[in-house]
């Protein structure tokens, strides 16, 4: 059985003082949603506040980006092993963003996949479409390209310590939605890919769903057989909504 995990993207948003009341409030309520494991990804600048504030907190932490390096002349980036500096037990990776707005290549994506890896640390892979490419009907083709990229490079067993996220891209902030069957669909087939190669791995890799989840839709999400929780964007900006997503898929 695959325990659910409900993780909260904050991207570039938030201030020192906006994430205590955050954390408070998600602490208040964790509790209520033990049996769903909870994580949140606050910019670089938050990781200390966000370690100080959860240390004795049922609620994970990690980031939202790494560098492939390990360290160097390597102006703007962070390394994984200053991750581990603040205990991080996640790192996204490959998010759509990063994909589209920063150029981040299949390779480049794989590379950071295989860092974070290595450093204990696990990576979060993100893969998903565009509204052009779901319209082409190469939704299949895009995301399996996309996970083929880093099994060539880490392999089936990598998987074991590891999760994926499902990003429509087409669906996040557009104000379309995808139906739950749609994600279902997706899902299955990212599964069937791993399936392929090891069916105990691919038994017990979570898989998110990440295309705007929120309350009012979460409950149907979660029912999904494939569906493992939700990557939280706008919606893991306001405790009440995240926990209630949370509650949705006790």
């Amino acid at each position: 059985m695959r325990r659910k995990l409900v993780a909260g993207n904050w991207k570039m948003n938030g201030s020192a003082d906006s994430i205590r009341k955050l954390l408070q409030g998600i602490r208040e309520g964790a509790a209520e949603v033990a049996a769903v494991e909870l994580a949140v990804f606050p910019p670089f600048v938050y990781l200390g506040l966000v370690e100080q504030q959860l240390s004795d907190a049922p609620v994970a932490w990690g980031t939202q980006n790494l560098s492939e390096q390990v360290s160097g002349a390597y102006t703007g980036e962070v390394a994984g092993s200053m991750l581990l500096d603040f205990h991080c037990a996640y790192v996204l990776v490959g998010h759509s963003e990063r994909r589209t707005l920063y150029g981040e290549t299949d390779d480049l994506v794989a590379r950071k996949f295989a860092a974070a890896r290595k450093l204990g640390i696990k990576p979060v892979l993100c893969l998903g479409e565009t509204l052009d490419e779901r319209e082409q009907g190469v939704t299949e083709a895009v995301v399996a390209r996309q996970l083929k990229a880093v099994l060539d490079l880490e392999g089936i067993g990598a998987f074991a310590d590891a999760v994926i996220a499902y990003e429509p891209v087409w669906a996040i902030g557009t104000g379309r939605t995808a139906t739950a069957q749609q994600a279902q669909d997706v899902h299955t087939f990212i599964r069937a890919q791993l399936v392929a190669l090891d069916p105990a791995v691919a038994a017990k890799t979570r898989i998110l769903y990440g295309g705007s989840m929120k309350a009012a839709n979460a409950g149907e999400l979660l029912s999904m057989a494939d569906i493992d929780g939700g990557l939280i964007g706008g919606a893991s900006l306001d405790a009440k909504e995240f926990l209630a997503i949370a509650k949705a898929g006790v």
